[in-house]
């Protein structure tokens, strides 16, 4: 209970310092001549991004080799430890005080969804779900009307070094279903389509469909209360491998629809002739054709897109909701019921060592990968 009481009472603190706001996103008319990159812009830890999406955060960190409790084998001292936020030897402890991660936390009116790309990720929730995922596979979590979970980083390679990163994107729900039931699902690396372009010059462009549509490749179907779930939303994550010198030309959406373009590794990239440095974010006209050409490094691209909720949003730290008094009720309910309470004996819930990709889910179903 303690544990519960200082979450709240660091509530404000690391990835949950979102201040209590309130916008309505809605796209201008725009002349006949549009121009097809719309603006430029540098990337922090924490990732702009366009309705409906409310914040995309890159995480990565080069854990050294783990301990007997499947902590980073070294020293903690100077951390500040439970808000260690400052990358130092390499890594981050975020809210972990043993393990790296986040411990048991509340969310509602929302959906993560986390694309681990290297590293293991140990899940827990008040619905008495679990799982371990990682090295390619995507958990999409439907917080819904409020769920607790657990986030942490174990370090089970005693051997050697832990590398982890990964992509957390929260995408935001329309009032009609931020009261939902929570629920999760597992796309797991070997469902998620995977296509390999080649350009004029024999260049290689690989995509990975994590979600939506990339022209004739389809992800697994979203979360059955997700705006995802529209078809007509046009919502897609798609992460783009492109070697020196390839290019590759983004399929057209419908109008209105929102794209960003996210360039997390490489240097160089062009689009529509305007370069964008490594590590920085391009909002795009996706109605017009938009053709990417990668510099002379390997390069790699996270793309967001979706047909925009066009509702008010009002955000504090971890619940989104459309008025002020449906955060306060949040905050209220989330004191009186903790969403379910906590089944775990830890607020910072690892599972053993030798378990390999597995999902529990709340019905008692199980998916094991190994």
């Amino acid at each position: 209970m303690s544990q519960r009481r200082s979450f709240l009472k660091n509530l404000g603190l690391g990835i949950f310092a979102l201040p209590l706001l309130s916008w309505s996103k809605s796209n201008k008319k725009q002349s006949p001549m549009r121009e097809k990159v719309i603006r430029i812009l540098p990337l922090g830890f924490q990732w702009e991004t366009l309705d409906p999406f409310l914040f995309c955060v890159h995480h990565e960190d080069h854990y050294p080799k783990g301990n007997d409790h499947m902590g980073p084998d070294t020293s903690l001292a100077g951390r500040y430890l439970g808000q260690d936020f400052i990358v130092k030897d390499g890594f981050r402890m975020y809210h972990g005080t043993e393990v790296p991660g986040f411990p048991g936390h509340p969310h509602r009116g929302f959906e993560t969804i986390t694309v681990v790309r290297e590293g293991l990720v140990d899940h827990a929730d008040s619905t008495g779900a679990s799982g371990r995922y990682g090295n390619g596979d995507v958990q999409w979590m439907t917080a819904g009307k409020g769920v607790q979970h657990s986030e942490m980083f174990p370090c089970l390679n005693s051997e050697g070094d832990n590398p982890l990163e990964l992509f957390q994107i929260w995408l935001n729900l329309p009032a009609k279903s931020k009261m939902v039931e929570p629920h999760f699902k597992m796309i797991w690396s070997e469902d998620v389509p995977k296509t390999k372009l080649s350009d004029l010059s024999g260049k290689t462009a690989q995509i990975e469909v994590l979600v939506g549509r990339f022209k004739e490749f389809s992800s697994p179907a979203a979360p059955p209360n997700s705006w995802a779930s529209d078809p007509s939303n046009e919502v897609a994550i798609w992460n783009i491998h492109l070697e020196p010198g390839a290019t590759l030309t983004l399929p057209v959406c419908s109008e209105g629809v929102q794209r960003m373009i996210y360039y997390y590794s490489g240097n160089g990239l062009k689009i529509d002739q305007q370069e964008l440095s490594h590590y920085h974010a391009a909002q795009v006209d996706p109605s017009q054709d938009i053709e990417l050409l990668n510099g002379a490094e390997a390069g790699k691209v996270l793309i967001l897109q979706g047909k925009p909720i066009k509702e008010p949003v009002v955000q504090h730290g971890p619940f989104v909701m459309n008025t002020k008094e449906e955060i306060y009720q949040a905050f209220s309910d989330y004191q009186r019921t903790h969403f379910g309470g906590w089944p775990w004996p830890k607020n910072d819930q690892v599972h053993a060592r030798e378990l390999g990709r597995f999902a529990r889910h709340s019905d008692g179903s199980e998916e094991l990968k190994g």
